[in-house]
């Protein structure tokens, strides 16, 4: 399996790096000490039994533990190498530049334009409306939604199917130019339809953006992604090539959750 060092040189730096991270509920530890790196290349799936931390961790790369009152972050996670739990760090463009796709899709109640058209106008991304109007199309063709939508722009996004408002919130995602884009658990609440398009839109999109996305489907995770990070009580147990992770893994858990033992 690739060391990290081995990666870097593969690679060059990551885009996100995480050392010696712990998160905290109140007194109760929620994720113990992992150090993990982010690429640029690829897809990164984040697996585990329910509970196991991976959805935490995944929150505290772009601080959405913050919202939290009872949640604690210590050890250091950069972008780009500076520290995103800086003091001097805005939260806000923080966002913008490491998005996030939730488990349930959660469009704004406004027209599907405005959903898209909303991020970039607040973070002076467009200068005119002709400018918000290249960047909506751009975005719902990057998330395969434009030919379905490009006549119907000013319904309300939650008149959308399931699968269509989850397309909307990656392309509402993909349009304030993030760096990274992460995803807790996708498809999770999608028929099996509209999953194969968003593991397809995963696909396409990936190479542009560091991709994260937590899966409780191992299935889904050798799909789409080239990197593999298995969870268990809050450890990073193993974390390398998805082919490797799932044919020869290093950890002896790993190969229990794979082959069914527990989860």
């Amino acid at each position: 399996m690739p060391s990290i060092d081995a990666e870097r040189a593969e690679h060059g730096p990551a885009k996100m790096t995480a050392r010696d991270v712990s998160v905290y509920y109140g007194d109760k530890q929620a994720i113990d000490t992992v150090s993990i790196d982010v690429f640029s290349e690829y897809v990164t799936a984040f697996i585990g039994p329910s509970g196991c931390g991976k959805s935490t961790f995944l929150r505290s790369l772009n601080r959405m533990n913050d919202t939290i009152p009872s949640a604690r972050v210590t050890g250091k996670i950069a972008l780009d190498g500076e520290d995103i739990y800086d003091s001097g760090m805005d939260v806000v463009q923080l966002r913008a530049r490491v998005g996030m796709v939730f488990q349930k899709p959660n469009p704004f109640p406004k027209s599907i334009y405005e959903n898209i058209a909303y991020g970039p106008r607040i973070h002076g991304l467009a200068d005119s409306k002709a400018d918000l109007d290249v960047i909506v199309e751009k975005s719902l063709l990057r998330a395969g939604l434009w030919n379905e939508v490009k006549d119907r722009l000013t319904d309300t996004g939650t008149a959308l199917s399931g699968g269509q408002q989850q397309r909307l919130c990656i392309a509402r995602a993909i349009a304030v130019e993030p760096e990274v884009i992460l995803m807790d658990e996708p498809c999770s609440a999608l028929d099996p339809i509209a999953t194969a398009k968003i593991e397809e839109l995963i696909d396409d999109l990936r190479g542009n953006y560091a991709i994260v996305i937590v899966t409780h489907s191992m299935q889904q995770a050798a799909r789409v992604s080239q990197r593999t990070a298995f969870f268990h009580l809050g450890h990073l147990v193993e974390y390398g090539l998805t082919s490797d992770v799932f044919t020869n893994p290093a950890e002896e858990r790993t190969k229990d959750y794979i082959t069914g033992r527990y989860g």
